[in-house]
């Protein structure tokens, strides 16, 4: 037995099992997936009880349709590969399928759940479609039995119609690139719609419209666009992304295109409805003209001249009245006056010449000359001429003569 160096060693482990696993088929589950700037891709690949590391390198990892993730459970094919210079083997991937599904179908769930956490299918984004489009732009293939149907029904249903066709791509490597390109372009060209589609296939025909460059384009574009892929049970990307989703391309055209047919028969109903507007506008013009004249006749200047001039006439002989009644009243009240008036001024008279006497007594009585009358005083308080007999003890008055005025006070007071 002789000597290894731990190269030769590696070597000739690397050369038996290169040799021994040149291509084997895998399962498990994904684990630390590393994607290298290089666009290399590593990872780990696991059980329940061991774990083998793989690579897959840039050129096969480009082929890849759908997204490696944690935990995924894949099926891997490659050659069993050692890495001489740590002495460390790994699997060479080749390819890699989704285990019990196809990659097709876990790219297309995959990109599906990421746009719609993206918000590209909210309805909240989603673009109104006009009802009368002028001119309309068809991202299909030229040749492509789509574009015909598509063709034959816009001119069936609505010849006003300017249509520009957009010769693109619709299925193998470079469609994605052919088909945003359009979409963005004729984004700029002041389209009213853009219908984006082909007619049916296979999921790997239709895979052009599953991918995200063409989401993103959609996404992006601000005019409305219909998407018109495949047949009716078909359901593609673009589908959710579109402003629209027609069943099949033909559909799409009867969809956002209105049926001539169908406007002609609209406008008969809409000149019959405004001749019927009409006729019955003009019935109630024609009744309000009539009540507007048999209230003018009532009211009208005529009317109101004659009722004011009963109202004057009214006015004239109820004041006639009320005046004639009146007079009559003052004649009988002079009659009265003039029977009582002698005996009136007699008894006023007569009166008048009793107060005089009255007065005349008055002012004979508290003439000055009476008051120096030996023994005889006016007496007044507070300077008001007052009788004797109201006078009470320790009241203050004064004495008064047509010459003198004495202060007093009462001492004591007796009634006799």
């Amino acid at each position: 037995m002789y000597t290894l160096s731990v190269s030769s060693l590696n070597e000739q482990i690397k050369s038996l099992l290169e040799s021994t696993f040149e291509r084997v088929l895998v399962e498990g589950e994904l684990s630390r997936v590393t994607f290298h700037n290089s666009g290399h891709i590593y990872f780990t690949l696991k059980d329940e009880s061991s774990t083998i590391k793989a690579v897959i390198f840039k050129a096969n990892a480009a082929k890849l349709k759908f997204k490696l993730q944690e935990g995924l459970k894949v099926v891997l094919d490659g050659a069993i590969t050692l890495y001489k210079p740590r002495g460390e083997y790994q699997i060479n991937c080749f390819s890699i399928q989704p285990s019990g599904h196809g990659a097709l179908a876990l790219a297309f769930e995959q990109l599906k759940n990421k746009l719609s956490m993206q918000g590209y299918f909210d309805t909240s984004r989603k673009k109104q479609l006009p009802k009368f489009p002028k001119k309309i732009a068809l991202i299909t293939s030229a040749t492509g039995a789509a574009l015909q149907d598509m063709l034959r029904v816009a001119n069936k249903r609505y010849k006003l119609l300017e249509i520009d066709v957009y010769d693109v791509l619709v299925q193998g490597e470079r469609a994605a690139f052919s088909i945003a390109n359009a979409i963005a372009f004729s984004d700029t060209r002041d389209y009213d719609i853009i219908v984006v589609g082909r007619g049916g296939g296979s999921i790997e025909d239709l895979w052009a419209f599953n991918e995200e460059i063409v989401a993103d384009a959609i996404f992006r574009a601000k005019t409305p666009i219909v998407s018109a892929v495949g047949h009716e049970i078909d359901w593609v990307i673009s589908d959710f992304v579109a402003d629209l989703r027609a069943p099949t391309p033909s559909a799409a055209m009867e969809m956002i295109l209105p049926d001539t047919n169908e406007l002609y028969q609209y406008i008969d109903s809409l000149v019959s409805q405004y001749n019927q507007k009409i006729l019955q506008k003009i019935y109630n013009s024609k009744q309000e003209l009539s009540h507007l004249m048999s209230l003018y006749s009532q009211h009208s200047i005529e009317k109101k001249i004659s009722h004011k001039i009963d109202e004057i006439k009214q006015f004239r002989d109820s004041f006639n009245q009320t005046v004639s009644f009146k007079m009559q009243s003052f004649s009988k009240e002079v009659d009265s006056i003039k029977i009582r008036f002698p005996h009136v001024i007699e008894s006023r008279i007569n009166i008048a010449q009793n107060q005089v006497l009255t007065l005349q007594k008055m002012l004979e009585s508290n003439h000055p000359k009476l008051k120096t009358k030996k023994g005889f005083a006016q007496i007044s308080k507070d300077s008001k001429v007052i009788d004797i007999a109201s006078l009470e003890a320790d009241d203050i008055f004064d004495l008064m003569s047509d010459r003198v005025i004495v202060s007093a006070k009462v001492l004591n007071k007796i009634d006799i």
